[in-house]
């Protein structure tokens, strides 16, 4: 998470909602004692604003010590951290960020667990805009070149006069720029697209469309029927759908289940509405572990046979749409979580 952003919403909490505040927050009086905090920080501490109101700062973090010399450090117009704080009740490791505003004081705390998170999702985002720019380029500089070599490659194949052993040498020259140029179209599809109009879309529609009943494969499907619609790219959210739903059919040994629900606690950066859920599980073969940080970047699989291409694809469609995508492989299953914005549509806002 961007240090400004820190420092904004330590420095400035009149100015915004609590509730807008996608990480934990606590505004406190001027003696240090809890006045008020959102539910990212409710849920973090693991109790209830009620029983939070009146306690010290000191009686929810730790060591006492390092939070008092952050105090002494404290100015009215910066803040101070402390990355060697615990939440004093589960000394989960936290980054204690504090800020100084006209009605007392301010603290912004980010659990290990969800900085290191965010930094992950920050580097794959990252490494999709690399992979976009690379593929972006490949267009230009390998496409035409080949669409020139496969004309003249089936000119020379539809000329009476050549012989036998030429004709079957042009064929292998076809054979291999096509072989070629779906490599390159299949990269091509984890490149950048052309901004599209997004548009009301059902996730549930999209995902019976690519869902089948592969002989032994038990599938189940356990929809939220109350979720909403979605502003999507259809045809690009059903591709990562497609992939998924590939990945999980060629590693499951008997089961595979769909899953959507909301998601209240999950919070997307520069998104402020309703998050929606889209897990996909499967048993069977688990994700290496070695992988598993890599896994939605380029070429890189577990499996002996495939591009490597399919989970990049996802990756670039949730940059696309603003979301998310998280692998979790343990206990004989491995689930494939997307995070989606609910965001409403033009026709939708024209009838609020």
């Amino acid at each position: 998470m961007a240090m400004k952003s820190l420092k904004t919403w330590c420095l400035l909490p009149d100015l915004i909602s609590l509730s807008a505040v996608p990480v934990p927050l606590i505004l406190l009086d001027a003696d240090a004692r809890v006045l008020r905090c959102n539910v990212p920080a409710q849920e973090a501490l693991g109790t209830s604003e009620r029983r939070l109101v009146g306690l010290h700062i000191t009686e929810l973090f730790s060591p006492k010590a390092g939070i008092e010399k952050l105090f002494f450090r404290l100015t009215p117009y910066s803040t101070v951290s402390d990355h060697q704080v615990c939440i004093r009740s589960s000394n989960i490791p936290v980054s204690l960020h504090l800020g100084c505003h006209e009605d007392g004081l301010s603290a912004l705390f980010v659990p290990e667990a969800n900085r290191t998170e965010v930094e992950q999702h920050s580097k794959r985002h990252e490494m999709a805009e690399a992979v976009s720019r690379i593929a972006l380029e490949m267009a230009h500089e390998v496409k035409n070149p080949l669409a020139a070599l496969r004309g003249a490659a089936q000119w020379l194949a539809e000329q009476k006069d050549i012989s036998e052993t030429n004709r079957e040498a042009v064929a292998q020259m076809l054979t291999g720029v096509d072989r070629i140029r779906d490599r390159i179209d299949a990269f091509l599809q984890v490149g950048p697209r052309a901004r599209v109009k997004m548009e009301a879309t059902n996730l549930h529609t999209l995902i019976q469309d690519v869902t089948s009943y592969p002989d032994g494969i038990h599938v189940r499907r356990v929809f939220d029927p109350s979720l909403p619609y979605i502003e999507a790219h259809p045809a690009r959210l059903r591709q990562a759908f497609e992939n998924l739903w590939q990945n999980a059919v060629e590693a499951a040994d008997s089961s595979i289940e769909w899953q959507t629900r909301m998601a209240p606690l999950v919070h997307l950066p520069g998104h402020r509405g309703l998050v929606v859920e889209v897990r996909i599980t499967n048993d069977g073969r688990m994700v290496p572990k070695e992988l598993r940080e890599r896994l939605f970047e380029p070429y890189v699989t577990g499996k002996t046979r495939g591009s490597g291409l399919g989970l990049a694809l996802v990756e670039r469609v949730m940059v696309e749409h603003g979301g998310r995508v998280s692998v979790k492989s343990e206990n004989g299953r491995t689930t494939m979580t997307l995070h989606l914005p609910v965001k409403q549509t033009e026709k939708q806002e024209g009838e609020g």
